[in-house]
């Protein structure tokens, strides 16, 4: 292998070659005045890097910078630290408690999953979650799509899909990943980070029922929105507190429990305590194609 093309680094799952530090060198030279957000940009346009929706992969640019400064090969501009603050979501009447909602689920009527497009309906949609889900509103990172859970009397719950956990040793095992092929097709596993049935809403099979019309629309609502079809879903589920019966009733498998550890990062610890992880594979061969070598769209498509 000539010099150009001997890997100097591997970040996030992309061999950098020699030929391109070279390159990245010359963009911080002659870009000097560039913020590293920019500067991040730029390299993922030189490298074509991007995510399987298309994006640029700003965070793993950044990375691979901070790598090349750290050995001493670039020299990045200063980062300009601003204090960060949490935005305090304020509770409305739009969200108070209504009245009790109980019964069969077909006395509801048609239910359906809508979603939240505008910006009002998304901070409606974060209040509710804020103020009723046990673990709060938190920013979703990356894809992400917010349901409403509505039938014919108004909103009876929220969901979210946001993208999957970086690393889960029970779930990449069952794939049978590698670590460089999670790496490469961890975007077609989403993750069903919430899922909420409003406290006055009590309808026995609701959940369950709103899983399988989830299963059934989320390939598509995701290829409309980020332009590609994932192939399986995830979630967690905290058996201190619920044993995931709607999830099993829709069919989900339960892969085990996760060991309560989160990544590692330098100078960092995350703990927490240990979930079910459930998973609901979206086609038939869906493990042949999260398995598969193949780079990008190519995989799915």
């Amino acid at each position: 292998m000539s010099e150009q093309r001997s890997v100097a680094f591997v970040v996030c799952g992309r061999e950098i070659y020699s030929r391109d530090v070279e390159n990245i060198q010359e963009v911080t030279r002659l870009c000097s005045g560039l913020s590293l957000s920019e500067l991040a940009r730029t390299v993922c346009e030189h490298l074509s890097w991007t995510t399987a929706s298309g994006r640029h992969k700003l965070k793993a640019s950044e990375k691979l910078l901070e790598q090349l400064a750290a050995a001493g090969m670039i020299e990045l501009p200063t980062k300009q630290l601003q204090p960060k603050s949490k935005q305090k979501i304020s509770w409305t009447k739009a969200t108070d408690p209504r009245s009790e909602i109980s019964g069969k689920l077909s006395a509801l009527g048609a239910v359906s999953l809508e979603i939240a497009s505008r910006r009002s309906d998304k901070n409606l949609w974060n209040e509710y979650v804020d103020r009723y889900h046990m673990l709060g509103f938190k920013k979703p990172f990356g894809c992400r799509l917010r349901y409403f859970i509505v039938c014919e009397s108004g909103p009876l719950g929220c969901i979210l899909l946001a993208g999957a956990a970086k690393s889960m040793g029970v779930r990449d095992n069952w794939i049978g990943w590698s670590d460089e092929t999670r790496l490469r097709n961890l975007p077609w596993i989403v993750n069903n980070t919430r899922h909420l049935i409003f406290p006055w809403v009590r309808v026995k099979h609701l959940a369950s029922h709103v899983l399988g019309q989830l299963k059934r629309r989320v390939r598509e609502d995701w290829h409309e929105h980020f332009g590609y079809r994932p192939l399986m879903l995830e979630t967690f589920v905290d058996p201190a507190h619920f044993d995931g019966t709607s999830y099993r009733a829709a069919g989900w498998i339960c892969l085990g429990t996760t060991t309560g550890e989160g990544l590692r990062r330098p100078g960092r610890e995350y703990k927490t305590t240990p979930k079910m992880l459930f998973v609901k594979p979206l086609v038939k061969d869906f493990r042949e194609q999260l398995c598969s070598e193949l780079k990008g769209r190519e995989a799915v498509e």
